[in-house]
């Protein structure tokens, strides 16, 4: 794996899924191995593996992982005891985290895998899983580029775009969502700065956004997110581009809590606000965003995870919802994997997804 160009990457062996432990960032690059059910686990759900694309992946090279590592353990195995026992793995790891599709999605492709090639021998199996997890790795990096062409017409020179949470290569394998026509445009040559946003509680702008876009030289400004309005007041917001953890068939889209904030400001100063997304994102059995499960997290994340001493009362309550939903009127277009959609949400979306 090179930490530099990928965040996540089955290991040379097949027994493990390499990633980049984006909880130590931006104070350390480690790259960690995950190998049992629960290290899966505990990686998804506390966040050293995020972003809705990377999930999907990683859950999908996970039950590849643990096909070969059943193998290893027990080369007799039958094809239907692994088949059992990897199907048991994957409810399990869907349970990790609620609101991204693409884990469900990445799941459901490889439970579909599993029924399919239930018929081959053990070993057969699990090659036939490999083989599909790296392809869903694969298409991940293709849809992420598609995804930068689509939105790179949008990009002028000197434009301020300002973005939300962390969409770009860490939340993928590789280029990114939001952050993928922004690269793009840097390769090509065109300046720009971008604004992200510092996305209480997990800092994840802070944290991962501002440290790979400063990483590959892109002019970067940390901003708290309380401060957009100001910003596209004084006219130094051009364009506003966030990723999306699911988008309902109508175009409400579920994005790190703050996204519909941002969304209603940028509506009031007419700043163009974009959701750039693959499209097994979308899910069309929700249809609007009023059907998308909303994660509620740990209080300490608000209370105490980054101060040396708890910051609020103990008695004090704290509402903690990982995402919230931007409602559909409140977004300009979407930038997928597919091209980009201004207009009639519903029909672009459903197309999209076939």
């Amino acid at each position: 794996m090179d930490a530099a160009k990928e965040s996540l990457a089955l290991s040379a062996d097949g027994l493990a899924v390499e990633i980049i432990d984006q909880t130590k960032l931006p104070r350390k690059l480690e790259v960690i191995r995950l190998s049992e059910p629960t290290e899966f686990f505990e990686a998804i759900h506390k966040l050293k593996v995020r972003g809705a694309p990377a999930i999907g992946v990683c859950a999908a090279l996970a039950i590849s992982v643990f096909a070969k590592r059943a193998l290893k353990k027990d080369p007799a195995i039958s094809s239907l005891t692994l088949a059992n026992y990897l199907t048991e793995q994957a409810l399990y790891l869907e349970s990790s985290r609620p609101t991204a599709v693409n884990l469900d999605w990445a799941l459901s492709q490889m439970l579909d895998c599993i029924k399919t090639a239930s018929h081959l021998s053990a070993p057969k199996l699990q090659e036939t899983l490999q083989r599909r997890a790296l392809e869903i790795y694969e298409d991940d990096i293709s849809r992420c580029r598609k995804i930068a062409e689509a939105g790179f017409p949008l990009i002028k020179e000197s434009m301020g775009i300002l973005t939300h949470c962390n969409a770009g290569r860490l939340a993928t394998v590789k280029y990114g969502t939001a952050l993928a026509p922004i690269y793009l445009a840097h390769e090509r040559g065109i300046s720009l700065k971008v604004y992200a946003d510092e996305t209480r509680p997990l800092l994840q702008g802070a944290r991962l956004t501002a440290f790979e876009l400063t990483q590959a030289g892109i002019d970067t400004m940390v901003l708290c997110d309380s401060m957009s309005s100001i910003l596209m007041s004084e006219g130094n917001i051009d364009m506003v581009i966030v990723g999306a953890d699911r988008i309902a068939a109508n175009g409400d889209s579920a994005n790190k809590v703050g996204s519909s904030n941002l969304a209603i400001v940028a509506n009031y100063y007419k700043v163009p606000f974009y959701v750039a997304a693959p499209a097994s994102t979308i899910d069309l059995s929700a249809r609007s965003g009023k059907e998308i499960p909303i994660e509620m997290r740990d209080q300490e994340e608000v209370r105490s995870m980054w101060y040396k001493e708890p910051m609020i009362y103990t008695r004090a309550q704290i509402f903690n919802p990982a995402f919230d939903v931007i409602d559909a009127s409140l977004i300009t277009g979407f930038i997928l994997d597919s091209g980009l959609i201004t207009q009639d949400f519903k029909e672009g979306l459903a197309h999209a997804k076939r």
